[in-house]
């Protein structure tokens, strides 16, 4: 999962694309870049690290132009690589900078008719570097040296035609402006921002919307299944159904996870839909324990904070935070590693003995994935001298992978999977667990302002919305992901320029850049 931002302002989006990305820090910590455009030269500073980290003082003022796209990144291989930080950049046609979320489900089927039919170069194992040389393969063979906005609707349809999957993508094209579309089942979210300023209106592009509200844009509207949004370095904004959408199945994790509980994604308030799963759960826990003996609901901080106190509002039960979160750890899940993820939870929370000592504790989290999370902080809250310490699920059972762009991608790894709720509250120490059953979380998500048909639910039901996904593709992903474990990590490439990109000076900093 990434996060993405695109801006075309009247004055520098430097400070404005970094702004934007803090605020979706939360969709990836691994790497950050920023590519602003001023006068037909661009200008890039990618890394990794957090967006603090990577962006000085030093490098914010080399980051000239009113005209800018950013990135943050989480790794979807279990790996770390700053050779792999977005932006990606082509320099044919044009100057094309690209920033993409999700993954690609023909990945390896593209990468090999990209290099022996389009005879483009690709550096590194990025899909987003694969889908950038599509888009700029397509754009090439249609503006005969002349852009025309019809040109970058009709790449974003070749795009569609050529590339399966989930996908939001923000590109820069260099004297033109910026371009974002998605995938055409709408499963990863983008939306658009207007801004009036006494210079002129200014527009946005964004993964959620509470980066247009750090930013003082109102938010228009999400980008549709399918579309492409061109904004041309005067402010206009041009839209393109490009063929339309195959379905409107967003992915429900986005709502029980990934995005902000202030974003409105689809015309979904996220808060709203985490309210209704505790509301949900809470009557699902009535029904199968009516004569519950639970003296508190603690949440795990913090995703699950507004579901938890639902439940024990309808449990008639108190409600106490139980658990401190160290706020400089990063968020587990998204953690690059199996390893790392088990060392940074006792790091990341801490439990209040009073809250637990001699008592019957319901913990609420919005999810279960791997188990080591739950695990541990089961054993904390024993530690504290909980008696007996309850689990609740917000989601159903994660027991299949994800392969839209989220880091769930092998089976093995999933501790739901091949098991029952039993075996699994056995596995995580819990003296009994219950989950959010499938349609009720549907309905928890959607609502009758929202034109979805349906949401993508394959890490839950193993029905994967593209059609494209086999038994034997999922196998061999997990192969890939076991053979990726073992690899040893892969050494830095040594940068090199290739067209009017100027990056910042740092020799650390000189990423592989086509």
């Amino acid at each position: 999962m990434c996060g993405i931002v695109g801006i075309v302002g009247r004055e520098p989006v430097n400070q404005g694309i970094y702004d934007a990305l803090t605020v979706l820090q939360h969709r990836g910590q691994d790497a950050a870049g920023i590519v602003t455009e001023d006068r037909g030269r661009l200008h890039m500073r990618k890394s990794n690290g957090l967006v603090r980290d990577v962006f000085q003082q030093r490098h914010m003022l080399r980051l000239k132009g009113n005209v800018g796209i950013g990135h943050v990144r989480y790794p979807t291989a279990g790996c770390s690589s700053s050779s792999e930080a977005q932006p990606f950049y082509v320099n044919s046609p044009f100057g094309i900078c690209l920033g993409h979320n999700g993954n690609l489900t023909n990945a390896a089927e593209l990468s090999e008719l990209l290099v022996r039919e389009d005879r483009r170069h690709l550096n590194t194992g990025s899909d987003s570097e694969l889908l950038l040389n599509v888009f700029a393969h397509e754009l090439a063979s249609l503006s005969n040296g002349r852009l025309d906005v019809s040109d970058v609707f009709r790449a974003v349809e070749a795009v569609h035609r050529r590339c399966r999957g989930g996908y939001a993508v923000v590109a820069l094209i260099s004297g033109h402006g910026i371009v974002a579309f998605r995938d055409r089942h709408g499963i990863r979210p983008a939306v658009i921002g207007r801004r009036e300023t006494r210079a002129g209106v200014e527009h946005m592009i964004a993964s959620e919307s509470v980066a247009l509200d750090a930013l003082g844009f109102e938010l228009v509207r999400d980008v549709r299944p399918g579309e492409a949004v061109f904004i041309d370095h005067q402010g206009r904004l041009y839209t393109d159904p490009c063929g339309g959408p195959a379905s409107y199945t967003p992915c429900l994790f986005e709502y029980v996870y990934f995005a902000r509980p202030d974003s409105i994604i689809d015309n979904i308030s996220v808060y709203k839909s985490r309210l209704r799963m505790g509301e949900a759960l809470a009557e699902r826990i009535t029904r199968q324990r009516p004569d519950h003996d639970i003296d508190v609901v603690i949440p795990i901080p913090d995703t699950s904070r507004t579901s938890a106190l639902q439940v024990a509002h309808r449990l008639g039960v108190k409600y106490r935070e139980g658990f401190i979160k160290n706020r400089y750890i990063g968020r587990t899940f998204i953690m690059p590693g199996q390893a790392l993820r088990r060392k940074s939870v006792r790091r990341k929370l801490n439990a209040i003995d009073l809250e637990f000592r001699g008592k019957n504790v319901l913990l609420v989290d919005d999810s279960i994935v791997r188990g080591t999370t739950s695990q541990q902080i089961i054993e904390m809250a024993r530690e504290a001298g909980a008696r007996r310490v309850y689990f609740a699920s917000a989601a159903p059972p994660v027991r299949y992978p994800n392969v839209y762009g989220i880091d769930m991608p092998a089976a093995s790894e999933l501790v739901a999977n091949g098991r029952s709720e039993e075996a699994v509250a056995q596995l995580i120490g819990a003296d009994w667990l219950i989950y959010q059953q499938l349609p009720d979380l549907i309905r928890a998500v959607r609502h009758d302002h929202a034109a979805i048909e349906a949401f993508d639910t394959s890490c839950f039901s193993g029905e994967y919305v593209t059609g494209d996904i086999t038994a034997e593709y999922l196998a061999d992903l997990e192969a890939s992901r076991r053979d990726a474990s073992f690899a040893r990590p892969a050494e830095s490439v040594g940068g090199y320029r290739d067209g009017p990109v100027e990056d910042d000076s740092d020799a650390e900093n000189l990423a592989a850049m086509r």
